[in-house]
């Protein structure tokens, strides 16, 4: 069987994704791959000045891509609110959510609703969007996907719900491991409650990139002030990660490619699945773990204030 690559990318004239972090890395080639195979894109970012920059990077070599930029602060509840009011406004349906964004091995800080950041941002924050957006994803004809981008390392990862925000004990790699898992849980238990719904047009695929070469990982050495740490990153990346290029493509596969089923989780299959071409995979024992799952779901029901009622209710039937 031969290896997915980009050139597999069926072509997406007519549909509309949504990509979260789409200014850098992962998110940036994922819109490029997206935009080059027709479809329009809506770069959801924290920054709009530098999701512009990017969008003019893309039309640089490809004039012909349809780029929309938004602000979406997947730190702020509200701006997530605000970017799906504007979303509403723009499309009428939503073909494919990318829940890619995300920080990794920070020093502990707080969302503008108090939550830690990388549990707010890498899970809460797309828990809130995908919500939002449920409905516009049920809009568009045929099947629709969300792809939640999560990390080999929510293999380490636990979910501590006794202290989920880390105003206990904080250790960065452990908050990150939390988030996810949290992502893989999330997307496992989001296409369980569609099934018991009889949403059978939505998707809900988990993926991660492997070790890819992104901003992502000197942001922590970088907001710690070790230059040591900083430099061991860089010697990382250069010598063991593949491109952002290369690291995107489980995301776009989990995205497009028709072997994908729900509740799938797609990774590089080469070298300990850090590098390589796209396929399914297994992801943790915990992952599967359904109680948690339903529990981590309630509980963020709970502090972001988002409930789909057409889930809730198939949950209770």
């Amino acid at each position: 069987m031969s290896k997915w690559t980009d050139e597999d990318i069926p072509p997406l004239e007519g549909q509309t994704v949504v990509v979260t972090g789409a200014n850098s890395g992962i998110g940036f080639e994922a819109t490029r791959m997206f935009a080059h195979r027709g479809a329009t894109v809506v770069m959801a970012c924290r920054s709009t000045d530098r999701g512009t920059e990017a969008k003019q990077e893309i039309l640089a070599d490809d004039p012909d891509a349809d780029l929309h930029v938004g602000e979406c602060d997947l730190a702020d509840l509200d701006s997530i609110r605000a970017f799906v009011e504007e979303l509403r406004e723009d499309v009428d349906g939503i073909d494919v959510l990318c829940n890619n964004a995300g920080v990794m091995a920070i020093p502990r800080r707080e969302t503008a609703d108090g939550f830690e950041m990388q549990f707010g941002v890498n899970h809460l924050g797309h828990f809130a969007l995908t919500g939002q957006v449920l409905d516009l994803l049920q809009a568009s004809e045929g099947e629709t996907r969300v792809v939640t981008q999560s990390s080999g390392l929510h293999e380490s990862g636990e979910i501590d719900f006794s202290d989920l925000q880390g105003e206990r004990s904080y250790d960065k790699w452990g908050a990150y491991g939390q988030s996810k898992l949290a992502n893989v849980l999330f997307a496992y238990e989001l296409q369980r409650r569609l099934d018991a719904a009889g949403i059978d047009d939505v998707t809900s695929v988990a993926c991660h990139p492997g070790y890819a070469d992104t901003n992502l990982q000197r942001r922590g050495p970088e907001q710690s002030g070790s230059t040591v740490r900083l430099y061991a990153m860089k010697v990382a990346n250069a010598v063991l990660a593949q491109s952002a290029e290369s690291g995107a493509l489980p995301m776009v596969y989990a995205a497009v490619a028709d072997a994908v089923d729900g509740g799938s989780y797609v990774g590089p299959g080469g070298f300990m699945n850090m590098r390589g071409a796209p396929e399914p995979q297994r992801s943790s024992d915990r992952s599967y773990d359904e109680s948690t799952a339903r529990r981590l779901w309630e509980v963020s029901e709970e502090l972001t204030g988002v409930t789909v009622e057409s889930l809730a209710a198939a949950t209770q039937a």
